[in-house]
């Protein structure tokens, strides 16, 4: 009977949360995102660093650096600093629990050091074979600084987000065990919806994918039970072991 329960229970559940929190798919998710956060901070740097050069040349002395290493340059940097970054912080088991060893490992995995000796290293490369012209080169590197601060501040934007989303996610739980005591669906729903739309926005976390679960779990199962919020203890039971 448990079996058949946790069959019927296991197979109409949405699965849209996915709940696969390793150490591969936090370094995914980190290296995605970061590798955007750094592109568009080095975008945004070019331009304060060549303020009279129009957006097309910007795009083609971006496109340069990029072939010249600078695409390998930026997965190097992101990977080395969380590597770093979790050896400094002593965490032996590959994951990362919270949002606050995330952000300390990626700050003290020396990322934007890192970054530095990129830049220095793609500029060579691009002028060594006349890709890009001397005065272009000079004037990047005299401005590396600015490229790096804008580098930086947009990873700080980028934690801050996290941390913001993190904090949706625990009100829009909060709102939805409110709905779900007060048997309202629509509101259930509202609530669902935008605890799936944040999680999307944060590094996978297993205490926080895992809460996330449960309110999937529960609330596909009420549905498929036909609007019924009266679930056993035998059914709660197997909601906390599907997360």
């Amino acid at each position: 009977m448990k079996i058949e329960l946790e069959n019927n229970i296991n197979n109409n559940l949405e699965k849209n949360i996915k709940n696969d929190v390793t150490e591969e798919s936090q370094n995914k998710f980190l290296e995605s995102t970061l590798g955007k956060t750094i592109n568009t901070g080095v975008d945004l740097g070019l331009k304060l660093v060549m303020p009279d050069v129009v957006e097309d040349q910007i795009i083609e002395i971006k496109n340069i650096m990029l072939n010249s290493g600078l695409k390998e340059g930026i997965n190097y940097a992101i990977k080395s600093a969380i590597d770093l970054g979790k050896s400094s912080l002593g965490i032996i088991t590959g994951k990362f629990e919270n949002l606050s060893q995330v952000h300390t490992a990626v700050k003290k995995g020396g990322i934007i050091d890192t970054l530095s000796d990129v830049i220095n290293n793609v500029i060579e490369q691009a002028s060594k074979n006349n890709l890009m012209k001397k005065g272009t080169a000079k004037l990047i590197k005299k401005g590396k600084n600015v490229i790096l601060d804008t580098v930086s501040s947009n990873i700080e934007d980028k934690f801050l987000g996290e941390v913001n989303s993190l904090e949706k996610v625990s009100k829009y739980v909060e709102n939805w065990n409110k709905y779900y005591n007060a048997k309202n669906l629509d509101g259930m729903e509202k609530e669902y919806k935008k605890i799936k739309q944040q999680i999307e926005n944060i590094t996978p976390l297993e205490s926080t994918i895992n809460e996330a679960k449960k309110i999937e779990n529960m609330h596909c199962l009420i549905k498929n039970k036909g609007i019924d919020y009266e679930l056993s203890a035998e059914e709660k039971e197997l909601i906390n072991k599907l997360v």
